[in-house]
């Protein structure tokens, strides 16, 4: 039998096993932030569209302790969107970000989801960087979420936010292989688009099972 198209699983009866998750909605991403994602604030105000159409959402937020190893500030002599080999692989260097308790790392006051149960937070070991909203980038280190949701009943997951080709596509990913139905609602997310990335971040999340949905056809 084929799969349920989106427009299907957005509006049957199984919309209470589905969960939202908002990825990193925070003033640092957005303009003027320490590492804006192009077209960013365009984000929340969908994002609140969204959230009303399900009755389970999650919030992330990075979280990073000052010195994080993935600030160029970091690496002496490195700048930011140099690259550099980690233990757990190859790690894209990035302007100081998202600090721990900064102006920055705040949600962005436009979100408006009150009903939002949970808020995960991740980044927040200093030796390893944490894209996904699933594990750290070592990949085997977990945020809880996964046990969240299967706790929870969730089976489906949809995602909206920034940045698609890094927290997105890397929590996609991990959703679909986790066993959770996964779609990314592509025009409520922004990307930085970093050599190729958002190309990538496509490409592994079509191969890891993930559809790419439009708002409409989630809240339809």
């Amino acid at each position: 039998m084929p799969a349920p198209s989106p427009v299907q699983l957005a509006t049957a009866g199984n919309r209470a096993r589905a969960v939202l998750v908002a990825v990193d909605l925070q003033v640092d991403f957005l303009p003027g932030g320490r590492l804006a994602v192009p077209g960013g604030h365009e984000v929340p105000p969908l994002a609140n569209v969204a959230a009303r159409h399900f009755a389970n959402v999650v919030l992330t937020q990075d979280w990073h302790p000052p010195s994080h190893v993935s600030f160029a500030s970091s690496h002496p002599g490195k700048a930011p969107f140099d690259e550099i080999d980690l233990p757990y692989g190859q790690q894209i260097l990035w302007p100081d970000h998202c600090v721990q308790d900064s102006d920055g790392a705040r949600l962005s006051a436009e979100l408006d989801i009150p009903h939002a149960q949970l808020i995960i937070r991740k980044g927040h070991h200093r030796t390893i960087d944490s894209y996904s909203t699933f594990y750290e980038a070592d990949r085997t280190t977990p945020t809880g979420l996964s046990g969240y949701l299967r706790d929870r009943g969730i089976d489906t997951v949809y995602l909206l936010g920034l940045a698609t080709d890094f927290c997105v596509s890397w929590s996609a990913v991990d959703a679909a292989r986790h066993g959770f139905a996964t779609y990314v609602i592509e025009d409520a997310c922004r990307a930085l688009d970093v050599d190729g990335s958002l190309a990538k971040a496509y490409a592994d999340m079509a191969a890891a099972g993930v559809r790419r949905v439009r708002l409409a056809d989630v809240i339809a």
